[in-house]
């Protein structure tokens, strides 16, 4: 039955997937940025990610994060964190349960850092699409390198 006089224009597979990493970057615990990624092939999604702490550990939101107290720069010394980036844990959630994530592209809600880079590159993630950017030129350069199309959704 339709809906008389009333006409729904229905999102796109960005936008449709985009949000769907702005609601997992919800479940972040981290105090600098809350991040959300998925990875999708053929309009499925296969994994999900956020960014914090390992399973099972304490998170920032517990016991404080480390770079406000060492004063670090965003962009700059991601050794220096207990969390692991939602890239990551995307990746890491596909291995844990046999999902190849060969081929497919990732959603993310901020552009990748050199770390995530060059995860995302030897995954084989063909294609990334950022809400907003980050100040990692190089992982931006390498992007363009390994030929991995990179491209921003806007609002």
């Amino acid at each position: 039955m339709k809906a008389e006089g009333r006409k729904r224009k229905r999102i796109s597979w960005d936008e449709y997937f985009m949000q769907i990493a702005h609601l997992v970057s919800q479940r972040s615990t981290c105090m600098r940025r809350n991040v959300g990624a998925v990875i999708v092939k053929d309009k499925r999604l296969l994994a999900t990610g956020y960014n914090g702490a390992p399973r099972g550990l304490a998170h920032c939101l517990e016991i404080g994060c480390v770079r406000d107290k060492l004063k670090i720069p965003s962009g700059q010394r991601h050794e220096l964190c207990r969390g692991l980036h939602a890239e990551q844990n995307a990746i890491i959630q596909a291995s844990l349960y046999g999902t190849s994530v060969k081929d497919s592209s990732m959603y993310v809600t901020n552009q990748p850092c050199i770390i995530c880079a060059k995860m995302l590159i030897n995954a084989g993630i063909n294609e990334i699409v950022i809400a907003a950017g980050y100040p990692d030129a190089m992982a931006s350069k390498l992007l363009r390198e390994a030929k991995i199309k990179v491209r921003e959704l806007k609002k």
